[in-house]
């Protein structure tokens, strides 16, 4: 047993990739993961992007669908599609092993329409019906304007990948949109996932204590994304406690994704939001570079989290808002620098397919 096959024996954590290009399709390397314990995907406008533009290997169907007279918005959906059904077909078989917990890849609304609640669920429903598939998370972030449509998504069957969770208040309104859609006994085989960012949280957490500078503030660097997190844990506790132990393998559980946990700050432990993360019915997104180092060296002490860790967590909370940390406004700002990475990254693309179609 390998150290990401660990991750869900010993502590019912699955671990999903944070990616997807084309490349890791052919490749076989995506079927190498999935061997090697990984049990789902996801992806964003910036991953595309990234996917799309430094790579070759969509040129020759770009200038075919060029020649077929897409729009340049059209032809991106058609790459994308291609992607999402390649690697849907890869996962499926853990998706029908795993009762639909798991085995799924996500697709993201267009992040143009992310402050437009009618335009989202519109698209949502559209990208459902033409991609037809069993395990596929339609990805719609949790601003406020989106929130109402992750309702209406869920109680029409749709799968759902909440992103752009930032705060507990926003973790609340998703769980209770999972919430009113579902309840045990009752079938409604829509599943959700709430992923609920952590690195980048600490990145603006740390820079605004390191603006404080006292003392006090100081030695909360580090701490801020993970009690927070814990926190979050709590609240699924609350929410979904009753099915995890009654019907643990429920579609009326919402299960917590950890997003963003790669380390930035090299000051800190290379694996921080992996192994003070661990927690039943939860999911860990990683990109590559952190799913090679837990296969190198997760510890053996290693554990699940705790209620104790939650306490401390309220401590570390409460510490943060004492020495002047909103944390309130760090979520606003983050959900809003989010939004506007996405758009940009969706923006560029569509610019790169434009210069391609330029030089055909």
């Amino acid at each position: 047993m390998n150290n990401l096959q660990k991750l869900h024996e010993r502590f019912n954590q699955s671990a999903w990739v944070d990616n997807l290009s084309r490349e890791l399709i052919s490749s076989g390397k995506l079927q190498t993961y999935i061997d090697h314990g990984i049990r789902g995907l996801t992806s964003n406008p910036t991953i595309m992007e990234n996917a799309i533009t430094k790579s070759d290997a969509y040129d020759e169907q770009i200038q075919q669908l060029i020649a077929d007279g897409l729009s340049t918005e059209d032809i991106y959906w058609r790459l994308v599609e291609d992607d999402i059904k390649a690697a849907a077909a890869l996962l499926h078989p853990l998706w029908v092993e795993s009762q639909g917990i798991d085995g799924y890849v996500s697709l993201e609304v267009s992040p143009e329409l992310s402050n437009d609640g009618a335009a989202t669920l519109a698209q949502a429903k559209q990208l459902w019906a033409t991609l037809g598939i069993d395990n596929l998370m339609i990805k719609v972030p949790a601003t406020d304007a989106s929130v109402p449509a992750i309702h209406h998504l869920l109680a029409g069957g749709i799968n759902v990948n909440v992103t752009l969770v930032f705060s507990l208040e926003h973790y609340k309104q998703v769980a209770s949109a999972h919430r009113a859609t579902h309840t045990l006994g009752h079938v409604n085989n829509a599943r959700s996932i709430a992923s609920f960012f952590i690195s980048r949280v600490d990145n603006e957490i740390d820079q605004r204590l390191e603006a404080i500078g006292t003392p006090r503030a100081l030695k909360l660097r580090g701490k801020g994304a993970v009690a927070q997190a814990h926190l979050a844990y709590a609240i699924f506790l609350e929410q979904f406690g009753d099915a995890a132990v009654l019907e643990p393998t429920s579609s009326a559980i919402q299960r917590l994704l950890w997003a963003s946990t790669s380390t930035k700050n090299p000051a800190y432990d290379d694996l921080m939001y992996v192994t003070q993360l661990l927690a039943p019915h939860t999911i860990n997104t990683l990109p590559e570079v952190t799913i090679d180092k837990i296969i190198d060296h997760l510890p053996s002490s290693a554990r699940s989290l705790t209620l104790k860790d939650i306490a401390e967590a309220r401590h570390v909370v409460r510490n943060l808002s004492e020495v002047g940390v909103d944390l309130d406004d760090v979520a606003n700002t983050l959900e809003n620098e989010g939004v506007e990475k996405f758009k940009t990254s969706f923006t560029s693309l569509l610019g790169a397919i434009d210069a391609k179609r330029s030089n055909s």
